[in-house]
């Protein structure tokens, strides 16, 4: 049971967050509901994790994805790449890959959360495998030097929806003896081999940002720096190995998945559950038209469900603009609805699932509950919710 008390007490122990505050400027950001689903479809997750592990780690795979990325994407580096996000629609035990993140948010949030529901140990496991990850992505490049300083970098971070989760992160770290810093990208400066925020030397940058191949003027201090060697978690080349939603073509084709050398185990966990994606094309526009109720179109470089558009809510302009290019299109998997209890009356919920994944292990299951057509963190009775197995 939601214990609000705890919430407070979790957010101002973990970063001196005001409980109160945080309510009134992010009043859809915690649901008071948890949700129990069935731990066969959370193994059914699992087990699509792996197997897209197992193909992403495929030659034919890599040459493929890397085909198609930015330029400078196809630099790999030793870090692996912290909070990836596998988000899924759910039909009953069955669940559906909507999309891979690779810089996904809301992990300590949700820890926060658990405590409020009264999980206080699974909390402070995941607070100490999240300490561990970030020390693991600086052993994995250089070895056991130690680790002194960890930027948090975004667009004027202060102004992010989720800076109380940057304020979280910068206790932790601090916490265990590592210097934090919030930083947008203008306030770092590349000199003399070393990356500077105000003046101190950064070690690893842990990036938010959502240009996610470093390729703007903006970035150029990032991307000498990533060349020089601070750590930079997530890399461009991660993201373009698994969150280009270009690969969920590849990662639904039976045909494709054979000629990569997937496993038959792989593909039968893939065919069940990634829906079937393409790439748009300009000259199949009125294919497309005609069978719109049947897709969702997304940019393939896009996030947070920006310029997404269910199929049977676009219109033609919208279409034609599309048509364009840089989009693909994914069958429809609705998601599972909850009912949740908002101001003593039950309301019906739409919940995206998120699975919290490091180096192919699932760290932490959680909810995003809305009402509409995409998430939106503005429903109320909405937002992070934990998932605890039937």
């Amino acid at each position: 049971m939601f214990d609000e008390h705890k919430l407070a007490a979790a957010l101002a122990d973990g970063a001196g967050l005001d409980a109160g505050a945080l309510a009134a400027s992010h009043p859809a950001l915690f649901s008071r509901a948890a949700l129990h689903l069935p731990a066969a479809a959370l193994e059914a997750m699992r087990e699509l994790v792996a197997a897209i592990e197992s193909v992403v780690a495929l030659p034919a795979y890599r040459a493929r994805a890397l085909n198609w990325a930015p330029p400078g994407s196809a630099a790999e580096r030793p870090a692996r790449g912290v909070f990836f996000g596998y988000d899924f629609h759910l039909a009953g035990d069955q669940p559906r890959l909507i999309e891979i993140n690779t810089n996904a948010g809301g992990g300590m949030l949700n820890a926060c959360l658990l405590r409020a529901h009264g999980a206080d140990d699974e909390a402070a496991r995941l607070e100490g495998e999240f300490i561990a990850m970030f020390r693991e992505e600086w052993r994995l490049s250089c070895g056991e030097r130690p680790l002194a300083r960890i930027a948090i970098v975004d667009e004027n971070p202060a102004e992010q929806y989720l800076a109380p989760e940057f304020a979280l992160f910068s206790r932790l770290f601090e916490r265990h003896g590592i210097a934090a810093a919030l930083a947008d990208p203008a306030d770092l400066a590349w000199l003399g081999g070393r990356l500077l925020h105000r003046g101190e030397a950064v070690d690893l940058i842990y990036n938010r940002l959502t240009d996610f191949s470093l390729a703007s003027p903006a970035q150029v201090a990032l991307r000498a720096a990533a060349v020089g060697g601070v750590v930079l978690t997530p890399y461009p080349f991660v993201h373009a190995l698994y969150a280009d939603k270009r690969n969920l073509t590849l990662l639904s084709d039976p045909a494709m998945l054979e000629e990569l050398g997937a496993s038959a185990a792989a593909r039968a966990a893939l065919l069940a559950g990634v829906p079937r994606t393409v790439v748009v094309g300009a000259g199949e526009g009125e294919r497309f038209w005609s069978e719109r109720r049947r897709w969702f179109f997304k940019p393939a470089a896009g996030f947070g469900s920006r310029a997404a558009y269910r199929g049977d809510k676009l219109t033609r302009r919208v279409f034609e603009d599309i048509l364009q290019g840089g989009y693909i299109a994914q069958e429809i998997a609705p998601p599972s609805e909850h009912a949740v209890t908002v101001d003593g009356e039950a309301r019906p919920m739409k919940a995206d699932i998120r699975a919290y994944v490091y180096q192919g292990r699932v760290q932490l299951f959680a909810a995003r509950l809305y009402q509409g057509q995409t998430t939106n963190f503005r429903t109320p009775g909405g937002g992070f919710a934990p998932v605890f197995p039937a």
